[in-house]
């Protein structure tokens, strides 16, 4: 019989994350981090590199991201913890590469949270009012700390109304498109053509893909909040593949309606790609599109930040970290410590501007992350984890890993020198970490050791001195 009394918080619940992510919620999640700010020049870069086509690079890697999300989709299911990739990595493979793979992630999210805020700060906003970026960059980062400790439930919330502004801005352009061509005013023959004049069709595929690709990571964000969303095991593939899908088809749209408007040497040497459409097309006043952009830098940051948080308070639960940033709000069950030491860390990196040197980095981290997550999941496959978790055909992580290497093959000399700096600081603090950790296992053997030795010396007191465990025995 119920005494009608709320049962005490144990220490586990103290410092467990609150299940309130449904699917839909987590769908705008995703889809908010994957439609980030990179859209709105992705298509001028895709252009240069692929030429008019800019529909085909798209595609392939779409079908690139969704290799490497099946793989996190059946690793989410089945370990539902907000460590994500570094989770993964620690159960496949021990402590030392979790650390790296948490690092790598952690880095990643961390410098790419100061550079939306100095984004934010900058061109974006100077249409409007102008003011000091790192001034900007350290108040925004500020706010967006706050509603991260509010809960994830209202971060999610202001992701949706984000979410569907960024969707409604790119929808106009597309609908700019049809209008040109209802004008009679667009050219639907730079949709065929593929490569440009120093590359051929093939090479022009590849190197628009691995462009392309940047667009889509974002997606790998979501499984830090795994453990803060209702029945993972059914609602995480839905929410990850309909946001990957959606987010392919808003891309491929918005493509078609910028190469039909806009001649692709224009659209190429512009930092601006869809403001040109708006140009091209008129009707629609480009300051809004200025306005659309700083919401789209804003939410990003938002997710990447929740990400990061969550990242790191998952570490420190597995003994990575220190175990400080394991410590939740008591109403909120956010993780509280963790969103102050990455919020201060973004802002550090915002204010001494070394944000740009590293940002190129970014990607090559995320395929040191991908590899070692679509390793995992082979490796994992003879542990069951949770029941009735999705899982990928054996083929999807084999060719997730290979399309890993092939884009690691296309990232600059210059990139490759700085990510393996930032990888090799991991590798000496994932040592120093690992050496500790044996270290503290070693005195609580030696304490247990003791303790049990105490034990059995009052229990035989009665026996001769010097008499041991064998002649007890």
């Amino acid at each position: 019989m119920s005494t009608g009394r709320t049962a005490p918080p144990t220490a586990a619940t103290e410092t467990s994350l609150q299940r309130a992510l449904t699917t839909p919620l987590l769908f705008f999640f995703i889809l908010g981090d994957v439609l980030g700010a990179g859209v709105y020049v992705l298509v001028g870069q895709v252009a240069a590199d692929a030429g008019g086509a800019v529909w085909v690079p798209l595609i392939v890697a779409l079908l690139l991201a969704l290799l490497t999300a099946a793989s996190y989709a059946e690793l989410a299911t089945k370990y539902p913890r907000a460590g994500g990739a570094s989770h993964y990595a620690t159960r496949a493979f021990g402590p030392a590469v979790g650390f790296v793979a948490g690092f790598c992630m952690l880095a990643a999210g961390i410098v790419s949270v100061a550079a939306l805020a100095r984004g934010f700060g900058g061109a974006y906003l100077s249409a409007f009012v102008t003011l000091p970026v790192g001034l900007v960059a350290v108040v925004f980062l500020g706010a967006l700390a706050l509603v991260n400790a509010r809960g994830i439930k209202e971060s999610t919330r202001a992701n949706v109304v984000a979410t569907v502004i960024e969707v409604g801005g790119l929808v106009v352009i597309v609908g700019l498109g049809v209008w040109l061509l209802a004008r009679g005013e667009g050219d639907t023959s730079r949709l065929t053509q593929l490569g440009t004049s120093d590359k051929g069709a093939a090479a022009a595929v590849l190197s628009g893909s691995v462009l392309a690709y940047y667009s889509f990571v974002g997606f790998e964000t979501s499984v830090n909040v795994a453990e803060e969303t209702r029945n993972p095991r059914r609602s995480y593939p839905r929410a990850l593949f309909g946001a990957l899908a959606t987010a392919g088809v808003v891309y491929v749209l918005v493509g078609i309606a910028a190469s039909v408007a806009v001649p692709t040497d224009t659209l190429a040497g512009s930092s601006g790609p869809l403001l040109e459409v708006v140009k091209a097309a008129g009707g629609v006043p480009t300051w809004l599109f200025n306005a659309v952009a700083l919401v789209a830098v804003a939410n990003g940051a938002l997710l990447t930040g929740i990400m990061s948080s969550r990242l790191a308070y998952g570490m420190a639960r597995d003994g990575l970290l220190p175990t400080g940033l394991t410590k939740v709000l008591p109403g909120r069950r956010t993780p509280w410590v963790a969103i102050v030491a990455t919020t201060g860390l973004a802002m550090l990196l915002a204010l001494t501007g070394s944000v740009a040197e590293l940002a190129s980095t970014l990607v090559l981290l995320l395929l040191v992350v991908f590899s070692i997550v679509n390793t995992a999941v082979l490796v994992l496959r003879r542990d069951s984890g949770e029941t009735d978790h999705f899982r990928a055909p054996t083929v999807i992580p084999v060719l997730g890993l290979i399309s890993c290497v092939v884009l690691a093959t296309q990232i600059e000399a210059q990139v490759w020198v700085r990510g393996l700096a930032v990888i090799a600081v991991g590798v000496v603090l994932a040592a120093v970490a690992t050496r500790r950790a044996k270290a503290t296992d070693g005195r609580r053997g030696d304490a247990l050791g003791t303790r049990r030795g105490a034990a059995v010396g009052t229990s035989g007191s009665d026996e001769a001195p010097g008499a041991g465990p064998t002649d007890t025995i």
